[in-house]
């Protein structure tokens, strides 16, 4: 999306930033600028009006005008009252202090309700060690209790079903079943409907009576925009949401809907989700998604992916190796393992502080690279992936695992090529100072690694994985 939220604002940060003097015109045009950004991105006009209102009046400040660096200080007003709209603090889940834990889950049909659930039972199972089983009680589609089933049987989660009965009367057996199989923690799938209607609400009162849930959460589908808050009011004034999972959302282009949610309906978000993938929920903090919307990274998330996902010795080791002359197809093909614990590139560097560019080069990376290389490097001896010399020496050697893997020779060679490049990538990145990362943000085509010199013959190399 080239005028999303974030590309905006990113423009917006760029002009800003480094302004030796801002007059009371230059922050007028800026807030020009950011009214635009906030409208395109569907945010309610109400909210858009405070906010516009809130940065100028603190930006005329005599502190900011008269400051060492304005520019920078008007960034940070910027980003200070994108985190007050969106909550301040981030909000968990509520545990029982003792016994059974109660997660009612309701929403729209359509909004991604059934996949949040898998998401947010395998979010408590990693994260809280608790052990998690389902009901599911949206009784009005047979697909979604089939969905719930599929899911729950990936993850090893116990779904608790009855087919299509009456919902109050699964919720009631599925908890005492919970409470007799010693779960901690039980999520109640209820029915989503395209409308709203007073049937619905009914129901969703009763099995809230029944239950009394320690959450009750909301999924919102973040793509409709300002109409999500709207949607979140409601089910909050009728139901009494504790919570909202915003799906269908990556951090910087649909910032909108997590600008408008928190201050139309008054309920916090907790968890944002994008993609089928069960490991992309996310629990929401205000002061990371206000960084990321301003291109100014989230390395606090990173480091938690990094840490729930990444043995730190394991991490330490593979640096070393990357470091050294000894570094093999053996330890590209753990790196590559590591990666993919990890989500995808594209969303790995989306954390990283001005990597913005980078980030929109490789979204569209096929990661099934990552399979063929895998395929490459097993069609290879033990002693060759040990000694990567032994494969650059001997064409006969590389037209055999080219054969054993089922690819190309030049396939093989691009691979020989990206293990060089991982050398020289890395040497680079440890000598590089701040300016130079900052260049590399605005142009990293520029700081590649300069590709093997061809070689006559057999095996000659035609250019690297992009990975």
């Amino acid at each position: 999306m080239k005028n999303s939220l974030s590309d905006r604002l990113q423009m917006f940060v760029r002009r800003t930033t480094g302004r030796a003097a801002l007059t009371e015109k230059d922050i007028d045009e800026m807030m020009r600028e950011v009214r635009l950004s906030l409208l395109e991105a569907d945010v309610n006009f109400k909210i858009v009006k405070q906010f516009t209102n809130n940065v100028k009046e603190q930006a005329l400040g005599e502190k900011i005008l008269k400051g060492l660096n304005p520019g920078q200080q008007v960034v940070k007003v910027v980003h200070d009252e994108l985190k007050r709209i969106m909550g301040e603090e981030s909000v968990g889940l509520v545990y029982a202090t003792s016994g059974l834990t109660k997660i009612m889950t309701i929403g729209l049909q359509g909004s991604g309700k059934t996949t949040a659930i898998g998401k947010l039972g395998l979010w408590i199972r990693k994260k809280d060690k608790k052990n998690v089983m389902f009901i599911a009680a949206d009784v009005y589609r047979p697909a979604a209790i089939d969905q719930l089933k599929t899911i729950g049987k990936s993850l090893g989660i116990h779904v608790y079903d009855e087919g299509i009965k009456d919902a109050r009367v699964i919720v009631k057996n599925g908890l005492a079943y919970a409470k007799e199989n010693n779960y901690d923690v039980v999520i109640i799938d209820t029915a989503g409907r395209l409308t709203i209607d007073e049937d619905m609400m009914q129901e969703l009162k009763d099995v809230k009576e029944l239950a009394q849930p320690n959450d009750v959460l909301l999924t919102v589908d973040a793509m409709m925009g300002q109409e999500a808050a709207n949607v979140a009011k409601s089910f909050h004034d009728q139901i009494g949401a504790t919570g909202v999972i915003l799906t269908k959302m990556d951090g910087d282009t649909r910032g909108g809907a997590a600008l408008s949610i928190r201050e139309i309906s008054q309920i916090p978000i907790k968890f944002t989700s994008n993609g089928e993938k069960m490991d992309t929920l996310e629990a929401f903090h205000p002061d990371r998604m206000a960084s990321r919307i301003l291109g100014m990274g989230d390395m606090l998330t990173l480091i938690e992916e990094v840490t729930s996902n990444i043995d730190e010795e394991e991490a330490k080791n593979m640096m070393e190796k990357m470091m050294s002359d000894s570094y093999n197809y053996l330890d590209l093909q753990k790196q590559f393992k590591m990666i993919k614990r990890m989500g995808s590139i594209s969303k790995i560097l989306g954390f990283i502080p001005g990597l913005g560019k980078m980030k929109d080069a490789l979204s569209n990376v096929d990661e099934k690279q990552f399979d063929i290389i895998s395929v490459i490097i097993n069609s290879m001896t033990e002693e060759e992936r040990k000694y990567p010399e032994l494969i650059d020496k001997s064409s006969r050697r590389r037209e055999r695992i080219a054969k054993g893997a089922g690819v190309q020779v030049a396939d093989v060679n691009r691979l020989r090529e990206s293990l060089v490049q991982q050398k020289q990538m890395m040497k680079k990145f440890a000598n590089m100072d701040e300016n130079q990362l900052e260049r590399m943000s605005k142009n990293p085509s520029a700081f590649q690694p300069q590709p093997m010199k061809a070689k006559k013959g057999k095996g000659k190399n035609r250019g690297g994985f992009r990975f």
